[in-house]
């Protein structure tokens, strides 16, 4: 059985540990009890044990939202623009709707006569 050097492309880092996270090499314990917890949520959900596997989930939301302090604060400041455009959205859905009623009213009563 033979080893086959795979070429490496010209921007990609050399040495030992490949891509790593800038931890100096330490394990992602956080990483890994977030997966940990999202896979025994599910497979409690899978198994029919729905409050104690949306327990766990949730658990694991949390440690999430632990670990990713800056992107929930991206998120968190840009939340009221998303709905903001969701209100806007929904409130011309709603003067459409009403013009189409109006609409269907007045051609009623044009056929009706």
């Amino acid at each position: 059985m033979g080893v086959t050097a795979f070429p490496q492309p010209s921007g990609f880092p050399q040495g030992e540990g490949g891509i790593t996270k800038s931890g100096h090499g330490l394990p992602d314990w956080l990483g890994t009890a977030v997966g940990g917890a999202f896979l025994a949520g599910g497979l409690l959900l899978l198994s029919g044990k729905k409050k104690a596997g949306l327990v766990v989930t949730a658990g694991a939301m949390a440690l999430t939202l632990v670990d990713q302090k800056d992107t929930v604060r991206d998120w968190w400041g840009t939340l009221p623009g998303y709905l903001d455009d969701a209100q806007r959205l929904l409130d011309q859905a709603s003067h459409t709707i009403d013009d189409l009623a109006a609409k269907r009213d007045k051609l009623r009563s044009m056929f009706n006569r």
